[in-house]
């Protein structure tokens, strides 16, 4: 998946000579957290959060004797130094960069012109999508060796009981890497025979930890 799938293009934007309290009341209004700052070429110059407005804005007690401070330029109070991506990007690489970096939103950007925005609510959004766990089904984790194959023979299993696989998700042991985790998202409310039929395999269930049997 790219990030142009997943992007949101509409973007509410001001520019540099905007003052903060033209961001607080779009901020409000637009229910956002993030506003990008452009120029009248729609490049991007800058980026305003809440939290930047929050820091910025006087405090209630004291908002008459210092009301001229939301008078000031969004200029004054933007971050320059940007991390931003492209529509053609994929979305896990995206990922990395806001856990490296624990960034809240990533502009998107092309030929130098913002063109979307992507923050860490769209992805979430996208990771449940992705795992089925807005679909109704059961969730299966099992440890096998670090070796070819393991995922083809356990996904045979699955499909030998009929059920439908709606994703698959496949994680270093944490604790040993000669393993690693199989999570498998089942179209099923009743696993109990496919965990038979994995144990009888021979396959460590993680879970669910069925009663009748040891994992």
């Amino acid at each position: 998946m790219i990030v142009e799938e997943i992007m949101i293009k509409q973007v509410t934007t001001l520019t540099a000579d905007h003052t903060i309290a033209d961001a607080m009341k779009l901020l409000e209004d637009k229910k956002i957290r993030h506003l990008p700052i452009v120029d009248r070429e729609n490049h991007i110059v800058g980026l305003v959060t809440d939290r930047d407005i929050r820091d910025a804005a006087p405090s209630i007690f004291r908002s008459d004797l210092h009301r001229e401070d939301l008078e000031n330029p969004i200029r004054n109070l933007m971050k320059t130094n940007l991390i931003t991506c492209h529509p053609l990007d994929f979305v896990e690489e995206i990922a990395a960069l806001f856990y490296e970096h624990h960034i809240g939103c990533l502009p998107v950007v092309n030929h130098g012109k913002l063109v979307g925005i992507i923050t860490e609510t769209d992805l979430l959004h996208t990771l449940v999508a992705l795992t089925g766990a807005h679909q109704p089904g059961s969730h299966i984790e099992i440890k096998v060796p670090n070796k070819s194959g393991m995922l083809n023979e356990a996904a045979a299993i699955i499909s030998g009981r009929k059920a439908n696989i709606s994703s698959v998700l496949v994680y270093p042991d944490p604790r040993d890497d000669s393993f690693k985790i199989l999570v498998f998202r089942v179209q099923t409310m009743n696993p109990a025979g496919i965990i038979e039929d994995l144990k009888n395999s021979g396959f460590n269930i993680l879970w669910p930890n069925l009663p009748g049997g040891s994992s």
